[in-house]
This record gives C-alpha cells, structure tokens and sequence, in this order.
C-alpha cells in the first residue's frame, strides 16, 4: 500500500521528484521504527495507533534533533499516507486526527543586502561577456535566479523553447505555468549564451534544457547549489548562500520599490497571498533596524 500511495502522489496528484522523495523518506523512517518497536518483520497499517505515532514524534525530537518546522513535515507525510489509506477502505476512522503539529518560530525570509546584491550583479555582467562557458551560464543562472525570482527547481526545468516575447514560461509547483517577464539585458545575455554553447558544439533544440553543463548534460541541484554559493561568497554575502536567498531577494527587492503584493505574489507562483506577506515582515523588520541606527533621538 505504501508504493501504491507514493504512485498516487507522483502520478496523480504530480507532487516533485524531491517532495515525492522527502515523503519516501519520511515514512519509511515511521515504518522501519514501528516494526522495531512491534518485533514485526512487515510493516502493518492496521496495527498503528495514534499513541504509536506520537511516540515515535518524540523520539524523533530526541534521537534526530528535528526542529517543529521538520518535525511538522514528516508528521504531515504520515498524514497523508493515512488519508490515502481511509479512502482506499485500508483503515477505517482518522486515527491522527487529534494529533496536531508542533507550534514553529516565525522564521524572516534571509534575503540579500542591497549594496552586495550589486556588487553580484555587476560580478554576473562581467562574467557574461567572457568567453568562457561556466562563467556565462553562472552568469544566466543568478540572474535567472534574482531576476525572476523563481525556485531551484523552477530554474533546472527551463527549456530553451521556453523563453520568447521577452518573457520565461516557468513550471511551477503543481504543474501551474506562469509567465515572468525578463529584462532586456538579461535576454541578450541569454541569447550570447545560447550562440557561445554552439561555438562549444552543444546544440540545443526548443525541449532542450536551458541550464547544462560543458557536454550538454542537465545540472544537478547540488552543482546549482555549490555555483551559487560561490558566486555570493564572492560578494562578500554573509550568512546562508543559496538559490532560495536570491528568490527571497527579489521579493524583499521589490516590496521595496512598491510593487503591489498580489503582483509579487503571481510573479513568484504562490498560491496564496499569506505566502507572499512574509516578505512585508521583512522590510519592516530591515525598516527598524534602519530606524535605530540612524534616528536623532535614539
């Protein structure tokens, strides 16, 4: 029942590769401590109760060290397998129903000061007119990344076909398009890029990814990752380093010069407004911090 649940969510409900992944993990980390726990050689629905499940919540806390924010989403995994699981007739009555999620701390989006997030930007402008491969698609992908403000993910799944008009067609979370308007400069950096990768003998078709590596293969995230880190360090950005910090850049960036939330919020595909009102929290908390710093009376 547990494949036929993670075919479900991959298929069905066409969760990503590494949300399917994270609820693999999660629950396999339930059922492996619920047969030690049990002396079970096989793993048994029928048999969880929601003492069971809290149990084991604590000795996730005590063993893993988990934060209310992880802790909540593997919870959530076990959740959902037994929704799945009631409406397949495999258990009967919402046994986790009173089982409610840890309270997290509220957490402010870490996002790029705006002196370094010039300082990179210009760094970005330079490298994509070099004539080296890395350093014109490093350029591409911070400034995909800030200029769009679009997720890791988002980013990899960029086909060459998929930027035109002056605008990027991104494939959200739940299969959702949405298109992100690019600027000029960004668009002649992309196309220089584009025209350097055949000089390289990389061809690119319309379903090509946009993002490669030097032979033409797709990158991981992990590689994205590590590119992006190194391009923020050499900025002299301190504290985190990485794609989701560019996302949280651009919207704190934006909020500043006045765009309207519910534009903010279509550009970045939230579902929800609520997503997207993190961001109001941190140009008030950097607002303050301004306002001690520099006020007459302080």
């Amino acid at each position: 029942m547990i494949e036929r649940f993670i075919e479900y969510i991959s298929s069905e409900r066409r969760y990503s590769e590494l949300t399917v992944r994270n609820y693999r993990r999660d629950i396999e980390n339930f059922t492996s401590w619920f047969c030690q726990q049990r002396g079970l050689e096989a793993f048994d629905v029928t048999a969880v109760t929601a003492q069971d499940v809290s149990d084991w919540m604590i000795f996730r806390l005590d063993t893993a060290k988990l934060g209310a924010s992880t802790m909540n989403r593997e919870l959530s995994s076990i959740k959902s397998l037994f929704r799945f699981l009631r409406k397949k007739g495999v258990v009967q009555g919402d046994i986790l129903k009173r089982i409610g999620s840890l309270k997290a701390p509220k957490v402010l989006p870490v996002f790029v000061p705006q002196s370094r997030m010039e300082e990179i930007l210009e760094h970005t402008k330079e490298q994509s007119y070099e004539r080296d491969f890395h350093s014109q698609r490093d350029s591409i992908i911070v400034s995909l990344l800030y200029g769009c403000g679009i997720r890791l993910a988002e980013l990899l799944s960029i086909k060459v076909g998929d930027i035109s008009g002056g605008a990027v067609k991104i494939l959200g979370k739940g299969d959702k398009h949405r298109l992100v308007p690019l600027l000029p400069e960004l668009m002649e950096r992309i196309e220089r890029y584009k025209s350097y990768c055949r000089e390289c003998g990389i061809e690119f078709r319309s379903d090509s990814p946009l993002i490669v590596g030097s032979k033409g293969k797709p990158l991981s995230r992990s590689t994205v990752q590590r590119i992006v880190a190194q391009q923020m360090q050499q900025a002299g950005v301190q504290g985190r380093k990485s794609p989701h910090v560019l996302r949280h850049t651009f919207a704190t960036d934006l909020l500043r010069e006045g765009v309207d939330m519910r534009q903010i919020q279509e550009l970045m595909g939230h579902s929800s407004l609520r997503s997207t009102q993190h961001y109001t929290h941190t140009s008030i908390a950097q607002l303050q911090e301004v306002y001690d710093k520099a006020h007459p009376h302080k």
